[in-house]
């Protein structure tokens, strides 16, 4: 028999509808000479300390550094767990060849091969690698399975990562506790995390020490055309007063005139970085619900495998780009115009060098049916980009207008689209942003003709202003800030150049931000993410560079990406992390300065005492509370239910009736502020006579459930 690991339950019974195992037992499926199991995420993890040796339970600073001869793994502590892993562990028993069905990258991986590892797997492996979970690419899939060696550099650098996080999370966590913590708190210190927060806190110290200057600009209107002066910006109102004085003695005259075509280049396909950019600055979502919601979209069928870092398709995915297109039915004012000429294959969507395990995230062609208001946000961003990739460049027209008046030099320029180009796949998406406000593209000015040398009145004035501070981190910038990291770069070859030192990976980049704020390390005002005390105290604590900067911890990315590509030492890499290890201990012990770090939650005893008493008095409005989906604005009460005043970007509503139950305020405050109601009787199931006794629940994706 033939064993298929999958990495969940649902993507078993896609995988063993496919190959014909449909015989259903606990567990697992059989059929056709397949049995077909799963994991459900990590059944397996590293060992503990106190796994290795019992004095390590124990968090002392005279124990540290915590280096075990040889790290080991164990089954994670749960009942579900252990059932599951014993029904893997009989059939791998028993079978003849494994076929690891694992989520295609490197965590996927990792968690198949520790559960075979502790299954004591000594058959045969294959591997099946594969981009979507359409019928067709499994099938295909298992017509060219991989051999499981091919993939044992991907595990290599999964255990790397998975070690160098244990020992520097464990270790700089304990270290930094037991010096700093006071007692009061757990300091968390990680590998990624750290240097995360350091962006954020670096960013706040420059918002903070930002003083704000006033400035004065020459402008001048000739022929309804606005002018600025190419002068260094003026630092006193006399000056500028003596300036526009000056102005007004003197006619204007063009000096040179041009106009030139141009073009802009289609927006590249989305990696995962790329979507979750998109998706938190046009609809507010976080990272962490962009990677839900994808995740959602590929099990379903609707999208291909979405953990990938390129921009770019396989050259061999060409031919198939046609029947994509037309299966999106939907999308055919668009998608008609490209389908009665060849598909383009150019270099800026197609490039083999440019893709390594997966392409970019494209729809599969399959109709979606049934998505959540969320799931039809994303899934239109992606078919859209998919399609604009298509389409013919935008051909603009820039002018350039050069002038003077007097000895003082002036400057204007504009744009026009002569060709919309791909532009028009975007023109009915431009609505609004997450905010709710419009972001209808603001038209340069157009230019009229002007002849060099014609001169003639013209209306000078003075442009006031200050000068800006830093812009404060929202994920959708720390997000490229960890790709680059730490560099602002806006250049796509350039940023493509450096993905390889980011910090972190496009998976693990929204859980790292979602650490944070459960760490109380930041949080969000708006849009913007905030260092909370705490998180600005420890990234002072922290001495080390190595544990703050995005560029080094950039380096050891690089080292791990190269242990897949079987170029650098796994046992090297290990090495070098326990010497680094060794070194922060010692530093951080033998420190001797008197830091005392103020906890976010330090707040002096008479104030939670007036909160206390103020909340008996005060009755808790459902309009005081933020949206729990886009955090961004409050709720407003309609006459079917309680939404979110952005609800039309936005999509968070929860009705006043459900489930045959009127609620009450009480119940739709504590399902909106704390995900779920207390128990209810006589809950009616839609399509069923039964009545149930449950709570009502809102899911990751703000739908309801019943607990």
């Amino acid at each position: 028999m033939k064993l298929c690991i999958a990495e969940k339950p649902s993507v078993a019974r896609d995988i063993a509808e496919v190959i014909g195992a449909k015989q259903r037992h606990d567990g697992f499926y059989e059929g056709n000479g397949y049995w077909v199991t799963w994991t459900f995420g990590h059944l397996c993890t590293l060992k503990e300390p106190h796994d290795y040796h019992e004095k390590w339970k124990f968090w002392k600073l005279e124990d540290l550094p915590i280096i075990p001869e040889k790290f080991g793994i164990k089954l994670i502590d749960d009942a579900g767990v252990k059932k599951q892993f014993s029904i893997i562990e009989k059939l791998v028993a028993n079978c003849d060849e494994v076929i690891n069905c694992g989520d295609a990258g490197q965590e996927g991986e990792l968690i198949q091969r520790w559960v075979l590892s502790k299954a004591k797997c000594k058959v045969p492996m294959k591997r099946l690698w594969i981009s979507s979970l359409t019928e067709e690419a499994i099938r295909e899939g298992f017509q060219s399975l991989k051999e499981g060696e091919q993939y044992k550099n991907l595990y290599s650098a999964g255990s790397a990562r998975a070690i160098g996080d244990w020992l520097l999370g464990m270790n700089a966590t304990r270290l930094f506790t037991k010096k700093f913590g006071q007692g009061k708190a757990t300091l968390s210190i990680g590998r990624v995390q750290t240097p995360t927060l350091a962006m954020i806190v670096g960013r706040q110290k420059e918002i903070d020490a930002f003083r704000s200057d006033e400035y004065w600009e020459l402008k001048t209107n000739y022929r309804e055309t606005e002018f600025s002066a190419v002068i260094d910006r003026l630092q006193s109102q006399e000056r500028a007063d003596k300036g526009l004085a000056y102005l007004k003695e003197h006619p204007f005259e063009i000096t040179s005139f041009e106009q030139k075509e141009g073009k802009e280049g289609n927006p590249r396909l989305f990696d995962l970085t790329s979507l979750q950019v998109e998706s938190n600055k046009k609809i507010g979502n976080s990272a962490d619900e962009t990677l839900k919601l994808i995740q959602s979209l590929y099990e379903k069928k609707l999208v291909t495998y979405p953990r990938v870092d390129t921009t770019y398709l396989s050259e061999d995915l060409h031919p198939k780009i046609e029947g994509i297109m037309k299966g999106l039915t939907y999308y055919s004012r668009f998608t008609e115009s490209l389908l009665n000429k060849p598909i383009p294959k150019a270099k800026t969507v197609f490039d083999d060098k440019k893709v390594t395990d997966h392409h970019a995230i494209i729809p599969t062609g399959i109709q979606p049916n049934g998505l959540s208001h969320p799931e039809q946000q994303i899934y239109d961003m992606i078919v859209r980009r998919f399609i604009a990739a298509f389409y013919p460049e935008c051909k603009v027209s820039n002018t350039t207008v050069l002038g003077k008046v007097g000895q003082i030099e002036f400057k204007a320029t504009g744009k026009q689209i002569i060709e919309p180009g791909w532009r028009v796949v975007w023109e009915e998406t431009k609505d609004s942003d997450s905010e709710g406000k419009k972001t209808v593209e603001k038209p340069e000015q157009t230019m009229p003709h002007f002849e060099e040398g014609e001169s003639g009145p013209h209306e000078p004035f003075i442009h006031q202003g200050k000068t800006s501070p830093p812009k404060a981190y929202t994920e959708a910038t720390l997000l490229r800030a960890m790709e680059t990291a730490g560099r602002m770069v806006d250049d796509e070859e350039l940023r493509d150049m450096m993905k390889e030192n980011g910090i972190g990976r496009p998976a693990t980049r929204a859980n790292i931000i979602e650490t944070l704020f459960k760490r109380k390390y930041i949080e969000k005002k708006r849009k913007n993410l905030i260092p909370t005390s705490t998180g600005m105290g420890l990234i002072d604590t922290i001495q080390s560079e190595l544990l703050k900067s995005a560029e080094l911890t950039g380096q050891w990315e690089r080292k791990l990406r190269l242990i897949e590509k079987g170029e650098y030492d796994l046992e090297q890499f290990k090495r070098e992390l326990m010497v680094m290890v060794r070194e922060l201990t010692d530093e951080v012990i033998f420190s001797q300065a008197p830091i005392r770090i103020q906890l976010h939650s330090d707040t002096p005893v008479q104030v939670v005492k007036e909160k206390k008493e103020r909340k008996k008095v005060e009755k808790q409005s459902i309009e005081d509370l933020d949206c729990p989906k886009c955090k961004s604005v409050k709720l407003m009460t309609g006459k079917k239910g309680v939404g979110c005043s952005n609800f039309k970007v936005c999509g968070f509503m929860v009705p006043f009736e459900l489930l045959g139950k009127k609620l009450t305020e009480k119940q739709l405050i504590d399902l909106i502020s704390k995900g779920k109601t207390g128990k209810m009787k006589g809950l009616a199931i839609p399509g069923s006579h039964q009545v149930i006794e449950g709570s009502i629940a809102l899911d990751e994706s703000f739908n309801i459930t019943v607990l």
